[in-house]
């Protein structure tokens, strides 16, 4: 059994490696999406972070005549942006879970151990065996693993491997907006009740510029990612994709328990739920390598 094994994931890497550089950058190390409107979505979720991350530093802050104020909050607002920004790189450049394109053999898929007659879900825009609840991302051109939608703003799919790093992406991205809109009208209050020219550094025309855009963009951002992140914390408490609740599917799958799915995305239950550096660890299994790269 052991050698049939072995040869199995022999064959695997052998496709694996055909296409390791197929959605992939540095040198294979990294899953990168080649897409215009991604990139450009990305991009400029990094400039509104910065552009957050100046206002709030170097408008509201650092020119604030209470110190233990502006440095309470400084620590807090960097803590989370920091957090966000991890998250959204690891959702960004993590591989969702592509299927490898090619893998529908006649000879791996008599290695796998399907009967005669077995129903065997295929893609054929990726030439791959399609594991269950796998869909077909067009943007990716690869099926995914447990894909909920792909995301622009990550420039990548949320799927399997990286449900995780968008969550907390969404989360930290509403946690700092929530906080951005409480400085700016605190800001706003203390500057009408003092002089404008002694509330900041800048031309009260300029600061009342800077603020109301950061105010309009933490508002935007907050009811955005709040949705974002309370849709997808509903699909993995009832462990049920996006995909799969638009197009109604019915489950063909033992569904999970709710804290079960919970898991199967954050690991158990720790601190470790919180943070962008770490994954869960999933039991290896011979399938496993087979509908990954």
């Amino acid at each position: 059994m052991q050698g049939d094994n072995d040869l199995l994931l022999n064959e695997y890497y052998v496709y694996a490696n055909k296409e390791v550089e197929h959605n992939r950058c540095c040198g294979g190390l990294l899953w990168c999406i080649k897409d215009i409107c991604g990139i450009i979505c990305a991009i400029l979720t990094w400039c509104l972070i910065m552009y957050a991350e100046f206002v709030v530093t170097l408008v509201i802050l650092l020119p604030s005549p209470y110190p233990v104020y502006s440095y309470i909050n400084l620590v807090i607002f960097q803590i989370f942006t920091f957090l966000a920004f991890v998250s959204h790189l690891r959702a960004m450049f993590t591989d969702p879970g592509a299927v490898p394109k090619g893998n529908a053999t006649k000879e791996l898929i008599q290695q796998m151990g399907f009967r005669d007659g077995q129903l065997i879900y295929k893609c054929p825009k990726c030439c791959s065996i399609k594991p269950e609840r796998a869909h077909h991302c067009s943007v990716c051109q690869r099926c995914i693993r447990k894909m909920d939608h792909h995301c622009p703003w990550v420039n990548n799919c949320v799927g399997e491997n990286n449900q995780k790093y968008f969550v907390l992406f969404t989360f930290y991205i509403a946690v700092i907006s929530i906080h951005a809109l409480f400085l700016c009208v605190n800001q706003f209050i203390t500057c009408v009740h003092s002089e404008w020219r002694e509330c900041s550094s800048y031309s009260p025309p300029a600061t009342v510029i800077l603020l109301l855009f950061l105010a309009f963009e933490a508002l935007l951002f907050a009811i955005f990612t709040a949705v974002m992140l309370g849709t997808q914390l509903q699909a993995i408490w009832n462990d049920e994709t996006g995909i799969e609740q638009l197009k109604k599917e019915e489950a063909r799958w033992v569904k999970k328990s709710r804290w079960k799915s919970l898991q199967a995305v954050f690991g158990r239950f720790s601190l470790a739920w919180f943070s962008p550096f770490t994954k869960p660890q999933a039991k290896l299994k011979l399938e496993n390598y087979l509908y990954s790269v």
